[in-house]
């Protein structure tokens, strides 16, 4: 009996080992604070009172968007901050609208993994691993009803290579996936990266990261 006493502890212990992991985070940081009273939020969202939840808490409906823009695409999210019974649920979803040529830029979403179907045209997408698989590029030319992942936190991009508008369905695996831009984030941070780190990381002359640095950037999202 002691025997058997002794593998039901140590089956406890192995089974808590494994199943304890820090929580992922739902958006950038989250600071921790002393005093619950000064806190603006937990990771996530603070919880309805279950007794007030209503159906139109989980509904949204969505319009096609108008993707007039110098991308010539619009991405239109529906994640927690737009549909709050999204909350806890760990997914999310995306419209993408392209005029013809229209580009949704090279991104990343650094808290979710995305799946993407075409709903309408053609789009060349891809996707750029890390640094350790020596930055292979993934690509496809997609079609009505293809479907194609992209894993969490790669750069990837989608291209309407058609004749057309395209449209695009993304779901990911977190709430609030987030979306990092590569151009903007390097280009119009806020404030400016210094010039000295851009120069030297692309290998160019000042003169061209303080023309890329004055574009508008526009965002899509």
């Amino acid at each position: 009996m002691k025997v058997i006493y002794f593998l039901v502890s140590i089956l406890a212990l192995a089974s808590s080992v494994a199943f304890a992991y820090d929580p992922s985070p739902l958006q950038d940081f989250c600071v921790a604070i002393q005093d619950p009273k000064d806190g603006v939020f937990v990771n996530g969202k603070f919880c309805k009172d279950p007794a007030l939840v209503k159906a139109e808490d989980f509904f949204k409906h969505i319009e096609p968007a108008n993707a007039s823009n110098p991308l010539g695409s619009q991405v239109t999210p529906v994640a927690v901050d737009q549909l709050f019974g999204l909350n806890t649920l760990g997914i999310s979803l995306a419209r993408i609208d392209f005029a013809p040529k229209g580009l949704n830029p090279p991104h990343t979403h650094p808290r979710g993994s995305e799946i993407l179907i075409v709903l309408e045209g053609t789009l060349y997408v891809g996707f750029v691993t890390s640094n350790q698989d020596k930055n292979r590029l993934f690509t496809k030319v997609l079609n009505k009803g293809d479907v194609f992942v992209f894993p969490i936190g790669l750069i990837h991009f989608q291209l309407n290579v058609g004749y057309g508008n395209a449209v695009a369905i993304a779901g990911l695996s977190s709430q609030n996936p987030g979306t990092i831009t590569i151009a903007n984030a390097l280009f119009k941070s806020n404030p400016a990266i210094s010039d000295e780190v851009l120069t030297k990381a692309f290998q160019v002359d000042k003169s061209i990261i303080d023309y890329l640095q004055q574009q508008s950037w526009y965002d899509n999202n």
